[in-house]
């Protein structure tokens, strides 16, 4: 009998909630049962096949108790268990990133012992094997300190060491992230057969790996990951000479990035991959909700973005078997790399995920417009997008705060007033709109659905009054409808004003003067 990885010392139970336990056995196991002795709560499990699951009633929360697991006369006892508050820091890269790595990195790593967070990440591995194996047997949980905590997530971290502060109660945070991904590698292949829209990743995978076994998948995984770490050595000293260096100037004089390499059974980028490898290795393990900041890598599919991140939502909620499991959501933030056109792309992206939380129950939206940086991917404070998502928290999950405080402002409606300027009304800017400057990145765009920038944005309330000398008879507006810019409207709690467009242009036709003119030169 052995319960799954994630059990472990230190671990964190989730409070008011029927706690899963769970694990694997080998068949001839006839009872086993789960008990947590100080708070005289017992469970016998079921099993089935070669896998068991017990279900403890619901919990306050408590510092310090045990975890018993008994099969015959094995016993299994884990120590130090906390019951309190479990979420899931998923998604790529930025919320991979580590405190350490944060811009308070150092100063939060000095005092990380006095917070009552801890945190577990699930083992880092594209295939299941044993190198897995063995990964999963030496993870554990760990309590903050100024080692522990230096390679954790740093949104995860601020997000905790401010929920645990409120609530009074320890915060388990499970790391569940590898940069680069798509949400397309965190769900199971029926999830993505299922439906006609997002079948494409299915179809594409099956064609780049037709014929091929899997020794031969997992030999081009391997030379690709040697060829690939001498490329990115190489990279590093081009950089070190020339931080200027753009990406172009960088693959003309050390060849071109073969990055994310041969698609097969090894890539950790394939369809589903990380679901198998990752999220099913802690599958249901009882936590209160979901932490996601992704959609980078989803940006050459900003149409479907949308269908793709609720049946990811759909899914989990499924196999976690909890119906109202929250999911906040992190909007991605500006950004673009320089020698990039502003494909507007991030603007889709951006409008799908607040489509989530207009459309999906018990889902926030943490903006984090203003927190990207011109030319890097990865912004090196995460405090600000770790508080946003504790304020998300604090009114759409625990309702310990008024939206007013949490919320950001958001596109209400408009109408067009005396036939030339176009009147948006925004929701929730309860005590008031701030802005450092003039606002900025208005658009209109008449019946020809040409947008030109606005001359002139002026706030009344609720309301900004938007005109342009060269949109006579507005139909339409947008606000921030770009990869990067800089923010400067924001409601008086602080939160940036989120970017909307007033039309259903689908991408291609979305076009602007400016779009126009590049366009001209370009063919030109």
């Amino acid at each position: 009998m052995r319960t799954a990885a994630v059990f472990s010392d230190n671990m964190v139970l989730q409070r008011h909630k029927n706690i899963r336990v769970f694990g694997t056995c080998c068949g001839s196991e006839r009872h086993i049962t789960v008990s947590i002795p100080e708070l005289s709560a017992k469970a016998d499990a079921v099993i089935t096949g070669n896998r068991w699951e017990a279900i403890l009633p619901a919990l306050p929360e408590y510092d310090c108790c045990s975890l018993v697991v008994t099969c015959g006369a094995i016993q299994k006892i884990f120590s130090s268990v906390a019951i309190g508050e479990v979420w899931l820091a998923g998604g790529q890269s930025n919320m991979e990133y580590e405190l350490r790595n944060d811009k308070h990195g150092a100063e939060e790593l000095r005092g990380s012992s006095d917070h009552n967070v801890r945190f577990y990440y699930t083992p880092k591995h594209s295939m299941l094997g044993e190198e897995h194996a063995a990964a999963e047997a030496a993870s554990r949980w760990e309590t903050a300190s100024e080692k522990n905590s230096a390679a954790w997530s740093a949104v995860g971290w601020y997000f905790a060491k401010e929920l645990s502060r409120r609530l009074g109660c320890t915060v388990g945070i499970i790391g569940c992230n590898w940069g680069g991904t798509s949400a397309s590698a965190w769900v199971p292949r029926d999830v993505l057969e299922g439906s006609a829209k997002l079948h494409s990743y299915i179809d594409e995978y099956d064609s780049a790996v037709a014929g091929k076994s899997d020794e031969q998948m997992i030999a081009e995984y391997d030379e690709y990951t040697v060829s690939h770490a001498e490329w990115e050595k190489h990279a590093a000293s081009c950089r070190a000479e020339n931080p200027d260096i753009s990406w172009t100037e960088l693959q003309e004089k050390i060849g071109i990035s073969r990055y994310p390499g041969p698609m097969g059974i090894k890539n950790p980028m394939r369809p589903c991959g990380l679901y198998e490898t990752m999220i099913s290795r802690i599958l249901p393990y009882t936590i209160k909700g979901v932490l996601w900041y992704q959609g980078e890598s989803d940006d050459n599919r900003p149409e479907i973005y949308y269908d793709l991140m609720s049946a990811l939502i759909q899914c989990w909620r499924g196999k976690w078997h909890d119906d109202g499991l929250a999911f906040l959501i992190v909007q991605l933030p500006m950004f673009r790399y320089k020698d990039d056109p502003d494909f507007k792309h991030w603007a889709y992206i951006r409008e799908a995920q607040m489509r989530l939380f207009l459309t999906i129950k018990n889902t926030g939206l943490a903006a984090a417009l203003d927190c990207g940086e011109f030319n890097n991917i990865h912004p090196t404070d995460k405090s600000v997008v770790g508080h946003r998502l504790f304020l998300q928290a604090m009114s759409e999950v625990y309702g310990l705060m008024d939206k007013a405080d949490t919320m950001p402002p958001m596109f209400g409606f408009f109408e067009v007033r005396h036939g030339s300027t176009m009147i948006v009304y925004l929701n929730n800017p309860s005590r008031g709109l701030e802005s450092s400057n003039a606002p900025d990145g208005f658009e209109l765009a008449g019946a020809d659905g040409v947008y030109f920038p606005a001359d002139s944005a002026e706030i009344y309330g609720n309301q900004i009054h938007i005109a342009c000398e060269k949109v006579k008879h507005p139909v339409n507006v947008r606000y921030k409808w770009t990869n990067y810019a800089e923010v400067e409207l924001f409601g008086s709690n602080g939160i940036p004003v989120l970017p909307f467009r007033t039309d259903s242009f689908p991408m291609e036709d979305t076009l602007s003067a400016s779009d126009a003119e590049n366009t001209a030169d370009i063919a030109t």
